[in-house]
């Protein structure tokens, strides 16, 4: 099992006093961006796409503790951006680590080798590295050729220091079931805790408008890639929602489940969109119009999105807030899911081998800043 019981627990536990409060909306886990500078500039990407003046900003220590109590979830992940550019994120990590958070700090893994010395290994910490593949997929789309190998050495070097590791794959149109299911086999031999995944959301502001999913789409992709597993693979996620992916089970958004604070304030209405930002996060919970919002309410900027920090907090609701759900947790975890089906798609031809898009210098015009 790829999510160490204790947390496991302390996520269970939280859900139930929810569920049992009639609390019916609530966080399960705080997107912390506490900065949009980044040594990358990957073409599906629509995080970092602001001016100088913007990218020099940073939230402090001070404002992120505050945002975690305010807050209340019981994990927070700390994306970007790159995270290991701030200047004081070992200084943040540990604030959280003494608030008994469990963190997944999201990184790219440039800086990580370099700055491991500074860490102290936590259950509550996880470096949660983007690997979006084998080497040439991952180059491909993080627009930089070196950088999978990277990558891999910070990966490496933090498992032996004993830390939580997890690789963070975005599978993006184009991408290869087979070349996916091979990445799997891979990442497990580094001594990973888990794989993290979920296809791409089509932002605004992504310089690559070409490479973007449709439901349909991703179903059938993410059926090739996790029917028929191997037991060596382990994912760090809900299995319910890796049975949504693969079109087996059916949720709506929870688009409060993974709320955002970066330097503008809270993010209206999620961690992908920005469609405003309130000043505190009860503001943001109790004035945000959430009707308009997923699938359902005919919204188009969700209606091909099946991303993780919205529909993963659906299906840990779902497996922690019923005897049924839980069950299917359980049987999704040692299931393999054989599917014929799933086999036939993986022999079919996959569009794949594009060039890459831009190749982005790792300090850029950002190390003038």
């Amino acid at each position: 099992m790829a999510v160490p019981i204790s947390q496991m627990a302390t996520v269970a536990g939280y859900v139930l006093k929810k569920r049992f409060t009639g609390v019916k909306r609530y966080p399960l886990v705080l997107m912390l961006e506490p900065l949009f500078r980044c040594n990358l500039a990957c073409a599906g990407c629509g995080k970092v796409q602001y001016p100088p003046h913007i990218l020099k900003k940073e939230l402090t220590p001070e404002e992120c503790f505050a945002a975690v109590e305010e807050c209340g979830a019981p994990m927070v992940s700390i994306p970007g951006g790159e995270p290991l550019l701030h200047p004081r994120i070992v200084e943040i990590v540990n604030g959280l680590i003494a608030r008994k958070k469990y963190i997944y700090l999201c990184t790219n893994a440039l800086e990580l080798k370099k700055r491991l010395p500074e860490f102290t290994p936590s259950k509550y910490l996880t470096f949660s590295v983007h690997l979006d593949g084998q080497r040439d997929d991952h180059d491909f789309s993080v627009c930089r050729e070196g950088g999978y190998e990277i990558a891999v050495e910070g990966i490496k070097e933090a498992v032996k220091r004993g830390f939580r590791v997890t690789t963070n794959a975005t599978f993006f149109d184009g991408a290869d079931p087979n070349h996916a299911r091979a990445f799997f086999d891979e990442v497990m031999t580094m001594g990973v805790e888990g794989i993290v995944l979920s296809p791409g959301y089509s932002y605004e502001k992504a310089p690559d408008q070409n490479r973007f999913l449709g439901r349909a789409r991703v179903r059938r992709m993410f059926r090739a890639i996790l029917s028929n597993r191997k037991k060596s693979w382990k994912f760090n996620m809900s299995p319910l929602f890796l049975e949504f992916l693969m079109g087996d089970r059916t949720y709506e958004c929870t688009p409060w489940g993974s709320p955002a604070f970066n330097i503008f304030g809270w993010q209206r209405p999620c961690y992908l969109l920005q469609d405003g930002y309130a000043d505190s996060f009860d503001e943001l919970m109790n004035s945000t119009k959430w009707e308009e919002y997923g699938v359902a309410s005919g919204n188009p900027k969700c209606a091909n999105c099946m991303v993780s920090c919205g529909y993963e907090p659906s299906a840990v609701i779902d497996g922690f807030g019923s005897l049924k759900g839980f069950w299917g947790m359980i049987r999704g975890t040692f299931s393999t899911y054989p599917d014929q089906h799933g086999l036939d798609l993986l022999n079919e031809a996959m569009p794949h081998g594009k060039p890459l898009v831009q190749i982005a210098q790792p300090e850029r015009e950002l190390a003038k800043m």
